[in-house]
């Protein structure tokens, strides 16, 4: 399974490098690893197949990965489902747009990592990295669009900060359980008030995920990506993580006292309010989207509800909405290729023209609304036998029939706008790479309709975990009665509601104004933003001694006043502080002197380059400190980095007035200032001080050379970075990597061209690695002024010296002061100097 995950990460950058010329080739070689999970899980179906990958074992994190009978019927959607449109893209996507086959490879590794975790934490990781992935797909295709852009980062916040939640209920639920692993947590379910609350925050989570109403605007907001994106990340794959999530923690917690009054009113909310929604829409992927909402509705019902039959009804239905509203996305997305429009009111007689696409778009919507003999109709008949028990249920089962008679009305609305109507035009000559994936899943849709045995026996496993009790079985026929009788009663009520209401295009005007989701998003946006402001002009006034004295009056008022209420009260340090020592060597003191005059003169300095000369001083002396202490690998490395800091300055002083401005500082400003540098001084030094004195175990640096001496190595210090933490190692050299290529890029965005520079023709003319400065604008008189030749030739043959002794401090650092970190500051000298 480990294997199976990294191989999604390697597709998704090597078959867009190796195929990216060949558009379809590409995207139908994309497809082969989708199809072989879906045809892994099946294969597996039945077994209970763990992975676990060590990673921190002292904190108990793990990567665990489990198959079992949920992730099975979740791989065969994603898997199944996302074969089927990555081939689509092949012929939908332009020359342009073909690199996004490589994000949607990537978000299916993401989704296949979500249903295989084992871990809450590693649940949480791969559901964020579902969120970029699609943040990308969504304003990838047109950048430069507003509303594109706007979507996308509408999704994202949406998604992103109810992830957060819903982190925050993984915490609470992980701590009371004692563990995050999720077979652990559902073969015995914590309690108590703060596993109640984590089951709070994490059902918001799910919500916000599956475009639960009111946490839904966002998903409509996405229908301007791409139809491959739509199809797959918005009506079969991405949107079903939250229903996924709240199918995975039933068995465990559907009894919990909030669990399912949450999951069923926001499960009918959802149902009733998309189906009346989509019933208004002209644009069909909004109609579709408005659709999903209400679809994701009614299994966010089913599988909350924590019984076996109403799971075998979530389950099956899961299916049928992937293969019913993944084919009704990618005929949208035909149409609109085939005739430059997607909207009800701009279309007529497309399915003259497109006869196979109509076939296959009716197929689907007669899955969608419960027509025998789909799949679509028997996971209704399912549900309607879930809530068929009176009481209670008979609520939930008037809004399940509610819902589908609403899906009934817009399906018929969707199939009339899309393929109704007249048309003088011959039949169009039909794209088999936009149309067969759409025959494809409709046909599938009808195939386990017709005999469901293979369905019941994929969902059937998951059904038993909710336990017994239930002798259902998918069915096309079960006899007469209620389920059949209610399912009759939807269809002819939608058909009522669509002539009475859905039957106009462009649709009625609704006269009341009526809350809207996306009208309260920006509501929220704006108040935070205006909120956000209000705070930053009152806080960030661009003085930075105000910034700094605020950070050091907050370190005087908590640490500070904890360390003196800790001496006051009589627990100081363990040792005396006869122990305490003026110098280990008479260098000491003079350094010392050396540095507290640098600072008091920096202090005093009126010229620039003076107080940065001074501040080097200081650095510098601490340097020799660290020399006398016995630490030279840290004095070799804060001298290098006070080099590099005092070139920096210098390069910065050249564009600021020689001296400093006239003080502006008050009287009482100077007092406050020197009061809190003195308490700031004396609070870091008591703390050294009692921290020196209050060890209370011996120390951990002579434990590390038994290691070094097993490898060899005299230098434990480089030991320790290199070795025994190579990968804390490694992470800051790839941060360290992004900044410096961030800042590369920044400069070369903001660096004006050469030939636009107001410089002389014999200057403009010189080699760039010996234009060390521009003409200074105050004595610019001759075209020799601001460039000094003999310092730029030197600098200039300094660079191989650099590299010569970059490299020698490299090698050395083995058994010598030295190694990787100073070898990189040192060549970070020689290049800046240049």
């Amino acid at each position: 399974m480990v294997v199976l995950v990294a191989a999604y990460a390697v597709a998704a950058v090597g078959v867009p490098w190796a195929l990216g010329r060949h558009g379809r080739v590409m995207a139908c070689a994309a497809a082969v690893l989708p199809a072989v999970t879906a045809g892994w899980a099946v294969a597996r179906a039945g077994d209970d197949v763990t992975a676990s990958v060590g990673w921190a074992s002292d904190l108990g994190l793990a990567i665990d990965l489990r198959l079992d009978a949920l992730s099975v019927v979740m791989l065969v959607l994603v898997g199944g489902v996302g074969a089927l449109v990555l081939c689509y893209s092949g012929w939908y996507f332009g020359r342009a747009e073909r690199l996004m086959t490589g994000t949607l490879v990537a978000f299916a590794g993401a989704m296949t990592g979500l249903v295989l975790a084992d871990n809450l934490l590693v649940l949480y990781v791969f559901w964020e990295l579902t969120t970029v992935s699609s943040f990308i797909l969504i304003g990838a295709a047109r950048p430069d669009r507003s509303e594109d852009r706007r979507a996308a980062t509408e999704a994202l916040l949406m998604t992103t900060a109810f992830g957060l939640v819903m982190l925050a209920g993984f915490v609470l639920l992980g701590q009371a359980a004692g563990t995050y692993q999720i077979s652990a947590l559902l073969a015995d379910p914590p309690g108590g008030a703060g596993a109640e609350a984590g089951v709070v925050l994490v059902l918001l989570g799910a919500f916000a995920k599956s475009a639960q109403v009111p946490l839904h605007a966002w998903l409509p907001a996405a229908m301007v990506a791409p139809t491959p994106v739509s199809a797959y990340l918005h009506a079969a794959a991405m949107v079903k993580a939250g229903v996924y999530l709240v199918a995975r923690l039933a068995p465990a917690f559907a009894e919990t006292g909030a669990w399912r009054p949450m999951v069923v009113v926001a499960g009918l909310v959802s149902l009733i309010v998309g189906g009346l929604v989509a019933l208004r829409q002209d644009d069909l992927k909004r109609l579709l989207a408005y659709g999903t909402v209400s679809q994701l509705g009614l299994l966010m019902v089913l599988l909350g509800d924590g019984t076996p039959t109403a799971a075998l009804a979530g389950t099956a239905l899961l299916l049928a909405h992937g293969v019913f509203k993944a084919p009704l996305f990618l005929a949208v997305g035909a149409l609109e290729h085939e005739t430059g429009t997607r909207r009800a009111d701009c279309l007529s007689g497309a399915g003259r023209r497109l006869p196979v696409l109509a076939v296959a778009g009716a197929a689907a919507i007669a899955s969608m609304i419960g027509l025998p003999p789909f799949l679509g109709f028997v996971a209704k008949e399912a549900a309607v036998k879930a809530f068929a028990h009176g009481g209670l249920d008979a609520f939930v089962l008037a809004g399940v029939v509610a819902g589908s008679a609403l899906t009934v009305a817009y399906g018929v609305r969707f199939l009339y706008g899309a393929f109704g109507g007249a048309s003088d035009e011959g039949r169009h000559k039909e794209s088999w790479g936009l149309v067969g994936p759409v025959v494809v899943l409709a046909a599938a849709g009808f195939v386990v309709g017709v005999v469901p045995g293979p369905v019941q026996e994929l969902v059937e496993p998951y059904a038993a975990t909710l336990g017994p009790g239930s002798d259902y079985e998918l069915a096309l026929w079960h006899g007469l009665g209620l389920p059949l009788g209610l399912s009759v009663l939807a269809i002819g009520a939608g058909v009522g509601v669509y002539f009475a209401f859905g039957r106009s295009f462009p649709a009625r005007p609704v006269r009341r104004r009526v809350p809207d989701a996306q009208r309260a998003y920006d509501g929220v946006v704006e108040t935070v933003l205006n909120g956000a402001h209000a705070v930053t002009r009152r806080v960030q006034i661009g003085s930075l001694p105000v910034y700094l004295g605020v950070i050091a009056v907050m370190v005087l008022v908590l640490p500070g006043t904890a360390l003196a209420a800790g001496l006051i009260g009589g627990r100081g340090p363990s040792e005396p502080l006869d122990t305490l020592r003026a110098w280990d060597d008479p260098v000491q003191p003079v350094l010392s002197v050396v540095v507290a005059g640098c600072a008091l003169a920096a202090v005093r300095a009126r010229r620039r380059l003076s107080a940065a000369l001074l501040l080097a001083g200081v650095g510098y002396g601490t340097g020799g400190l660290f020399v006398m202490q016995g630490a030279p690998d840290l004095a070799l490395t804060l001298l290098v980095v006070e080099t590099l800091s005092l070139i920096m300055l210098v390069l910065v002083l050249r564009r600021l007035p020689e001296r400093f401005p006239p003080r502006r500082r008050t009287t009482p400003g100077r007092i406050a200032t020197g009061v809190i540098s003195l308490g700031l001084g004396g609070f870091v030094a008591v703390f050294l001080v009692v921290a020196s004195l209050s060890r209370g175990s011996d120390p951990v640096g002579p434990r590390y050379a038994g290691p070094a001496e097993e490898e060899g190595a005299k230098n434990i210090v480089n030991l320790i970075l290199v070795e025994l933490r190579a990968l804390d190692t490694l992470g800051e050299i790839v941060v360290l990597g992004i900044v410096a290529l961030t800042v590369y890029a920044l400069l070369r965005r903001f660096r004006p061209a050469r030939e636009a520079m107001d410089l002389p023709e014999q200057q403009r003319n010189m080699p760039a690695d010996l234009q060390t400065d521009l003409l200074n604008p105050r004595h610019a008189t001759d075209t020799a002024v601001g460039y000094l030749m003999v310092p730029a030739v030197l600098v200039r043959l300094l660079l191989p010296f650099t590299l010569l002794v970059s490299f020698y401090m490299f090698m050395r650092g083995h058994n010598q002061p030295g190694g990787g970190f100073v070898a990189g500051l040192v060549l970070s000298v020689g290049l800046l100097l240049q």
